[in-house]
């Protein structure tokens, strides 16, 4: 690997994180949102879409960053003691026990409502998978987590609580302890070497227009990196990279440099093998200054 490989391995550590970690985000203490979201509750269950054992009740996703548009979808995370036996749209497979998360549709007022059915267990399963004791004997390099555990993960640290604000402080604590931010941090810098070698390639045999895909798709991903190194996760679902940016606003990416690049505005067909040189470039410039931790 270039740049950064061994070298970020070597120096990620511990570093303290907030355990007041507030349980209200995004344009939850708007009267009108917190009326919709307390009668979602009361939805859910008039609805026997509620678990009777159930712990938390999350709504997650665009609503709770306060980045939602009249279409938006209301996505719901329920933590229970057990599997969830009510009728489910879809199951989403997991390595973890139980293997599966049900899903459920449903559309209330003509606003498309999606809940997913979690076991208190997992979320054990889930953190234990990124432990500091893992990322420091070397799995830093792997993917720890599929993209459905990371984003229950990075939604744990942005939901809305609707039910289960105990619980939610208490898990939160604990993702906070855990190495969850060092390793999806690695991940996103470790693939955005990767797209960053494919593109040098690329380039090197006169096959420019791939080259230019694959240096579009490192700068995602050392944009990504940067951001979840500030605790700004959610790159599974990078239609949001540019709202993370404006909030996070790293002083490594000036977010008119970053959109810039993002849509490509100096690109010059005539010599795109030009700006694939000066992208690579700034994604080592940029691996260099994000730090894991």
């Amino acid at each position: 690997m270039t740049g950064y490989g061994p070298v970020r391995k070597a120096t990620a550590r511990r570093a303290p994180r907030r355990t007041d970690a507030t349980l209200v985000h995004g344009p939850w203490e708007r009267s009108a949102l917190r009326t919709t979201l307390l009668d979602c509750l009361e939805g859910l269950e008039s609805r026997r879409l509620l678990p009777a054992d159930h712990l938390a009740v999350l709504c997650v996703g665009s609503v709770a960053r306060g980045w939602a548009n009249d279409s938006s979808d209301y996505d719901f995370n329920i933590v229970a003691h057990g599997p969830w036996h009510g009728p489910s749209v879809r199951t989403i497979p997991v390595p973890l026990r139980p293997a599966s998360v049900p899903a459920v549709v449903e559309y209330v007022d003509g606003r498309r409502w999606e809940i997913k059915y979690w076991v208190d267990v997992q979320v054990d399963q889930m953190l234990a998978k990124v432990a500091w004791d893992r990322f420091e004997e070397g799995a830093s390099t792997a993917r720890a987590l599929t993209d459905a555990e990371e984003l229950f993960l990075e939604r744990l640290a942005t939901c809305l609580t609707l039910s289960g604000t105990s619980w939610v402080r208490s898990r939160r604590q604990e993702l906070g302890e855990t190495a969850f931010r060092a390793f999806v941090t690695a991940r996103s810098l470790a693939e955005a070497d990767s797209s960053i070698e494919d593109a040098l390639g690329q380039l090197a045999a006169d096959d420019v227009d791939s080259a230019v895909l694959s240096a579009r798709k490192a700068f995602g991903h050392v944009v990504d990196a940067l951001l979840e190194s500030h605790g700004a996760y959610g790159s599974p679902i990078p239609k949001w990279r540019a709202r993370r940016l404006r909030e996070v606003r790293p002083s490594q990416l000036p977010y008119q440099e970053y959109w810039a690049v993002e849509t490509m505005r100096d690109f010059d067909p005539r010599a795109p093998d030009a700006w694939v040189t000066r992208t690579v470039q700034r994604c080592r410039d940029l691996s260099i200054e994000v730090e894991i931790h």
